[in-house]
């Protein structure tokens, strides 16, 4: 399928412009959120790019007053959404372009949000009700434009901050966080260096997977979960090999708003056991997730073996069993590149029982369909470290 075949526009229930050249809407797009004025957030890596720069002379020359905001960390802080507040009011800004990858989408989302609160960003944190807490009306139009297909963040409805002090992830949440339109361009991927493809890739799967995995009824979730595994597994290694597969780079941008969009079910230990990691030695999210995946599949292998045969027999593996989903999963990330331990990333032994104490009360961590235990925590950290798959 190429050229009009991948062009489509979906509602979901963001609207979400799909297909090459519709990052040309951009303006249209702010003109129909009534936006004059957008804050353009987005990486350091992006904001020197002359496809960026392009992006932002058709919004000035369309008449709109645009400032870029780019300082921000691969593990956003929250001095990076400070910082991007008084840009946003040094501008007197009326809404923001969230421009990038996960890090620059989850702190453009939170900077519209933040822009107009009283209160400190962590009353806001994922908590049962505590979003009520927030002014709604306070809060600023976003436009999502994604330029790597990891997160899903464009069409979810939450940020990750880390919390100084603690460097503890929090998930920062409210309904209307999530961008009113997306702009997904599969062109704006193709500068993607191959580790960036891989690392957010499996980001896709692992979000995917875990969807998919997660305890509860919810039949809607496991289905677009499924088929997000199936386009990573088809389109993944493409992209990876030959970064100007445009229809590669439309399958797993499909792929990772799909998994963000059956997450809603809930993640996992993968994102529990990872999310310490990467506050710690801050590590790329999606290669922490990458390593640590085996290791929680064969956790909770007892709890998941038939939803892996019907997974399996989905993807068409020659072994419709668990054991062909998690040969598949290895066989995938040697493909891949991507290290087989934790060891590899620079996590060290006599910090697990910290990284423990912190992954069981990660949000994600109730998700598991097997109970996390800080012990179990600890177990699972020392086998991804030894490289010892239990399955």
């Amino acid at each position: 399928m190429t050229g009009a075949g991948l062009t489509a526009t979906w509602s979901y229930p963001t609207e979400v412009r799909f297909g090459p050249g519709r990052i040309g809407e951009l303006v249209d797009a702010c003109r129909s959120l009534a936006i004059a004025r957008p804050l353009l957030v987005t990486d350091p890596g992006i904001a020197e790019l002359p496809m960026f720069l392009e992006v932002v002379g058709r919004c000035r020359e369309a008449g709109l007053n645009t400032t870029v905001f780019s300082d921000l960390k691969s593990n956003p802080i929250e001095r990076n959404v400070q910082d991007g507040i008084a840009s946003l009011k040094a501008g007197d800004h009326d809404g923001v372009i969230a421009f990038g990858g996960g890090s620059a989408l989850d702190v453009g989302k939170v900077i519209a949000f933040m822009a107009g609160q009283t209160r400190p960003i962590w009353d806001f944190e994922d908590i049962g009700d505590w979003w009520t807490r927030a002014d709604a009306e306070a809060i600023l139009p976003i436009i999502a434009v994604p330029t790597t297909a990891g997160t899903g963040s464009e069409v979810g409805r939450a940020g990750v901050i880390s919390q100084p002090g603690t460097g503890v992830k929090k998930v920062i949440f409210h309904p209307k966080m999530m961008p009113s339109i997306v702009i997904s361009d599969p062109e704006l991927c193709i500068g993607l260096p191959p580790s960036l493809t891989a690392w957010t890739g499996m980001d896709a799967l692992a979000h995917c997977l875990e969807a998919y995995c997660a305890p509860g009824f919810h039949p809607m979730a496991d289905g677009i979960a499924i088929e997000g595994i199936r386009l990573v597994k088809e389109h993944l290694p493409r992209a990876v090999a030959e970064g100007t597969d445009i229809e590669a780079r439309a399958g797993m941008l499909a792929a990772a708003s799909m998994g963000a969009t059956a997450f809603q079910q809930g993640l996992g230990a993968i994102h529990a056991l990872s999310h310490p990691i990467g506050a710690v030695y801050d590590t790329h999210h999606g290669l922490t997730n990458a390593v640590i995946m085996p290791y929680v599949l064969a956790f909770n292998r007892r709890a998941i073996a038939a939803q892996m045969e019907r997974l399996a027999g989905y993807l068409q593996l020659s072994d419709r069993s668990f054991d062909g989903v998690m040969n598949w999963v290895l066989a995938l990330r040697q493909e891949l590149k991507i290290p087989n331990t934790i060891a590899e990333l620079g996590a060290e032994p006599d910090r697990f029982a910290e990284l423990a104490s912190m992954a069981i009360v990660d949000p994600t961590a109730a998700g598991n369909p097997i109970a996390l235990t800080e012990e179990v925590c600890r177990r699972l950290y020392e086998d991804a470290y030894e490289g010892q798959l239990r399955f």
